[in-house]
């Protein structure tokens, strides 16, 4: 298995203003990327960062674009590599985590989990591919991709199609592009939430221990550097997506 280095190589980030995003941002910049920094509402992060990773000597630059919009979504990948010169990697971080249960699931909170957190990532990728032609992708999921999420049902089936997206996308893309996935587990709790989120939960981790968002780039740097990887799903929770199944 070969390993490329991402130095001089130029990635998209979505959702890369704060959480993981941030984190994947930080992560890429360190290995040599440079960096377009997608974000919707939070300008000020997203423009910190870049104020940041310019300190440091990265080059980045700022884009935004409400991805359910459909016109935002779809100039994103060639405005971005307008604004950039180019691209060589995508990130599809960005996602929407709203409630929803069973009892009371509507199909308008199924469609609009889905365009966000599927069809945005699926036809962002394909401009990838229209607009670039070669390189590499990482898709964000989440663990209870292989179980079930009943606070969260239409998010929940918004990142199972996104995986199955996925594997799709690695077999129609090759050779020129790999499509992989990362999905993490107890990495950071939900927005408003606090640390004691984290903690109340970590007994359902076999390693009895929460991640951060490091070890999420870290997955994500890894797999954009490998050469001979495509169509996986690297789980990146503590082992948690091994009790998930059947029980959510």
């Amino acid at each position: 298995m070969g390993l490329t280095a991402l130095s001089e190589q130029t990635a998209l980030v979505t959702g890369a203003g704060q959480r993981i995003g941030r984190a994947i941002a930080l992560a890429l910049a360190a290995e040599g990327a440079r960096l377009v920094l997608h974000y919707r509402d939070s300008a000020a992060q997203a423009d910190a960062l870049r104020q940041e990773l310019l300190a440091s000597g990265a080059e980045a630059f700022t884009l935004r674009a409400d991805l359910a919009v459909a016109a935002d979504r779809d100039s994103l990948v060639p405005r971005a590599a307008d604004l950039a010169g180019g691209l060589d990697l995508l990130v599809n971080s960005a996602a929407g985590f709203p409630p929803s249960r069973l009892e009371t699931l509507t199909l308008d909170e199924i469609t609009s989990n889905v365009e966000v957190n599927a069809w945005a990532p699926f036809v962002l990728c394909r401009a990838f591919r229209e607009v670039v032609g070669r390189g590499r992708i990482v898709n964000l999921l989440d663990t209870r991709v292989t179980g079930y999420d009943w606070g969260h049902v239409g998010y929940l089936l918004s990142k199972q199609m996104l995986a199955a997206l996925t594997r799709m996308l690695a077999l129609d893309f090759a050779p020129e592009i790999t499509v992989n996935a990362v999905a993490p587990g107890l990495i950071l709790p939900p927005p408003g939430q606090e640390d004691s989120y984290l903690e109340a939960l970590i007994h359902t981790v076999p390693l009895h221990k929460h991640g951060d968002a490091e070890d999420i780039a870290a997955a994500v740097v890894f797999l954009l550097r490998s050469d001979f990887i495509t169509g996986a799903t690297l789980f990146v929770d503590g082992g948690r997506h091994l009790r998930e199944y059947g029980h959510g």
